[in-house]
């Protein structure tokens, strides 16, 4: 398992600091908790080092645009607005999925309710658009950045249809490996793929390096997605900053638990479907989830499909390394998706 590559960090500074214009400049008690949910200040309002994100939209971003044999800078507004929108889907999932911490600390419903984590998260999303057009200031043409704006509202929509399915199925037994990749293609690789088009889109790549930009980052956010669902039963609580059982207390139907379902043989698939049927589940539960999975080898097998969807985004890089020249950034971004432990 990997760590994200070290000289991604200047991307992540560059990043962090037009974050930073965009949102700390502003003073005012939305602001604070938009602070603290960056981790930027403490819940006193004091300044904090915790770094909360691995920007890895806005990075990608940026990366694609490179490609296109721009320096990245000229973007930094539109990878902001990227993370923005991320931050904004973070806020809002926390709030439907009662999830009590995020990276390590309490989750900014926790610290100061519902209604006022929703008006921060929206406040999020107005600042993204915000942010969109502060690309004037790199002579991004009107019509580009109305463009970029449509490709980003495209994203949110899908975005917002993936965790409508992603809630729906918490209470479904039958849900299949093709309703979830649906799911997931919509929730979290929509949104990567946008990220990549929209970077290449503003180096002026024709459409149809546009398309392979879009594809590539789409199967990217495939196999990150399967990734996080394994991190999410499996991994280190200490790298993932979130509790290791909550998918498994929320019922979330993730690809493991999917398999599980699916592909188990009559005893296994008795006390999962068991286990899943209770109104609500245990601590005591989650133990007998985790010998099942293991049992069934569901851990391998969806390792095995983020390996495939890998090859499938190496296999667009290849296309537009072909057009482009060589994008080993690109490349190092995703074998970190594969293959991070947090």
């Amino acid at each position: 398992m990997l760590s994200m590559p070290d000289f991604f960090n200047s991307y992540k500074d560059e990043i962090e600091h037009e974050l930073q214009k965009i949102i700390s400049d502003s003073a005012g008690f939305p602001y604070n908790m938009l602070r603290y949910h960056m981790g930027w200040q403490d819940m006193q309002g004091y300044y904090n080092s915790h770094r909360s994100s691995k920007f890895i939209r806005p990075i990608i971003c940026l990366l694609s645009y490179q490609a296109t044999g721009h320096l990245y800078s000229q973007i930094l507004p539109a990878a902001a607005a990227l993370e923005l929108i991320h931050n904004f889907s973070l806020i809002h999932d926390d709030i439907e999925d009662a999830s009590a911490e995020r990276h390590n600390r309490p989750s900014l419903w926790q610290q100061w309710g519902q209604p006022q984590a929703i008006n921060a998260g929206d406040a999020m999303f107005a600042l993204a658009y915000i942010a969109l057009l502060k690309l004037r200031q790199s002579k991004v043409t009107e019509g580009k950045i109305l463009e970029a704006a449509q490709m980003l509202s495209r994203a949110c929509l899908d975005l917002c249809e993936g965790q409508a399915l992603d809630i729906a199925y918490e209470n479904q037994l039958d849900v299949t490996i093709e309703d979830y990749l649906d799911m997931v293609t919509k929730k979290t690789a929509a949104l990567v793929a946008t990220s990549s088009a929209l970077g290449s889109y503003l180096g002026n790549a024709d459409d149809k390096i546009v398309n392979c930009f879009y594809q590539f980052g789409k199967e990217m956010g495939l196999a990150f997605q399967i990734v996080d669902d394994i991190l999410g039963i499996w991994g280190v609580e200490e790298n993932t900053g979130k509790p290791t059982k909550n998918d498994i207390l929320q019922k979330k139907k993730t690809l493991p638990v999917i398999y599980g379902l699916r592909c188990s043989k009559v005893e296994e698939r008795e006390t999962l479907v068991k286990l899943y049927s209770q109104r609500f589940m245990h601590d005591s539960d989650v133990a007998q989830v985790l010998v099942a999975l293991d049992r069934l080898g569901a851990k391998n097998y969806s390792y095995k499909l983020a390996q495939h969807y890998y090859h499938q985004a190496l296999a667009h890089l290849d296309i537009i390394e072909y057009k482009l020249g060589q994008q080993s950034y690109l490349r190092d971004m995703a074998c970190f998706l594969t293959k991070r432990n947090n």
